[in-house]
């Protein structure tokens, strides 16, 4: 079996689209998914599917939808040796897909933005780069686009904005790093516009127009966020981007991009 959440949600067994149609059984099917090959409870099942208000026709109503999705796994599986209850298993006091990691595309992602992680601590900026460019090209879109959410889904996708955030800004500090400044910067102009008050993409920003010879345009970048911070917030930059400021204003060497890195630049 195969399951995407990176986006619409996707499931096949044996190349077959088996994704439900039923509102609910796609959030059981993204809930197990996300959590294989661990077991889910029945109470977090039911948590997602009715939140405080679980009617007392629950626990059946919830097998019957584990009956039919395990029937549409049997309809597209060939192997007699398998049944659709070793794929949908019961474990535990809950429900467990037995889908191996890989498969689950937000699994993959995150494999690949750990190992990324590593790469990136280890001082190697180009490993680190392709490591996370491959783990973000798995988001087709916003995770479960098409999927209805409950109070647990809803907990599993912060997880996975943030942590795909994370490895977008991780990747950028790493082509920052590797001296790829020019064609970072389309991207964080449009990653700026998208997150107003977010202080780490102004910075790589910053930096990308310094290293461009554009430190006007950078000084500018960081007064429309510092204007967007007072007028949401309340708040002024904090000191971490004021130095950065600083550092644009007097045009301090330390901006300037490695000569290690200038190898790399033209990748």
């Amino acid at each position: 079996m195969e399951v995407k959440v990176l986006g619409p949600m996707e499931a096949y067994e044996n190349g077959v689209p088996i994704v439900p149609s039923a509102p609910k059984q796609r959030q059981i099917l993204a809930l197990l998914a996300l959590q294989a090959p661990q077991a889910v409870t029945v109470p977090s099942l039911m948590e997602e599917l009715w939140g405080e208000e679980i009617p007392r026709s629950a626990s059946p109503t919830l097998q019957t939808y584990i009956l039919q999705l395990r029937r549409r796994i049997g309809a597209a599986h060939t192997d007699p040796g398998i049944r659709p209850r070793d794929i949908l298993a019961t474990r535990f006091g809950g429900y467990l897909l037995d889908v191996p990691a890989e498969r689950v595309d937000a699994r993959e992602f995150e494999r690949l933005a750990q190992a990324g992680r590593r790469a990136f601590d280890a001082g190697d900026d180009f490993t680190a780069s392709e490591l996370l460019r491959a783990a973000l090209q798995l988001w087709r879109g916003p995770a479960l686009v098409d999927v209805p959410v409950g109070r647990v889904l809803e907990l599993e996708l912060m997880r996975l904005e943030e942590g795909r955030m994370a490895a977008l800004e991780q990747r950028i500090e790493a082509d920052l790093r590797l001296g790829r400044h020019a064609g970072l910067l389309g991207e964080l102009r449009v990653l700026a516009a998208q997150h107003p008050l977010h202080e780490n993409l102004c910075a790589q920003l910053m930096i990308a127009l310094y290293r461009c010879g554009a430190p006007g345009r950078a000084l500018d970048a960081y007064g429309v966020l510092s204007d967007n911070l007072v007028e949401s917030l309340g708040l002024n930059p904090s000191p971490r981007l004021q130095r950065l400021q600083h550092a644009v204003l007097t045009a301090d060497p330390a901006l300037e991009l490695p000569d290690s890195a200038a190898r790399y630049a033209v990748r």
